[in-house]
């Protein structure tokens, strides 16, 4: 049908790297910093034991890469108990607006959920993570380095798969390496 533009919204595949290294790169551009960090920081992560590939999502649009929502590997302490985190997340410019990030955000959590994960962190704008679910995390008793930042340190707990809940911890969010650079 001409004129019909289609949303695919799949996981990362090896030749999706620098589509989205230019999506990050616009998305987070600044005038005073060349590359923005969160480039460096998703090719960090894929080298890194942090990295699930079926959580790496990509939002193709009219057949374009044009967003991206990625989860990593964190973990709670005392425990560990393994989560998630939630970032980065980007939309080129040009496709902004239109609801790609939300969707590509969506397809991630139930991409986790149907993994059997179970929490999910962000550090992040509260008005835009809240219509999924994100709550204050300090309120569910989780703390990391950005805590001070209150509200847009948040959590989500997400459903249980069929094999049942196993409870939400409280603790420090311990991040990999790859985000101390940030």
């Amino acid at each position: 049908m001409p004129g019909v533009t289609t949303l695919r919204l799949r996981p990362e595949g090896p030749a999706d790297a620098d589509p989205l290294r230019r999506v990050l790169a616009q998305a987070f551009a600044r005038p005073d910093v060349p590359v923005p960090p969160e480039v460096g920081l998703v090719d960090e992560l894929r080298d890194s034991d942090a990295w699930i590939p079926e959580l790496a999502m990509v939002a193709e649009y009219g057949g374009e890469v044009v967003g991206y929502a990625l989860l990593t590997r964190v973990r709670v302490d005392p425990g560990p108990f393994p989560a998630l985190a939630l970032g980065p997340v980007a939309v080129a410019p040009h496709r902004q607006r239109i609801g790609l990030g939300a969707s590509v955000v969506q397809a991630a959590l139930e991409a986790a959920t149907e993994l059997g994960e179970r929490l999910v962190v962000v550090l992040g704008d509260p008005a835009y993570y809240r219509r999924f679910g994100f709550d204050r995390a300090d309120r569910m008793g989780l703390s990391s380095p950005w805590s001070g930042l209150g509200e847009p340190w948040q959590a989500l707990v997400l459903p249980p798969t069929l094999g049942g809940d196993v409870g939400v911890p409280r603790g420090e969010v311990v991040f990999p390496p790859p985000w101390s650079r940030v």
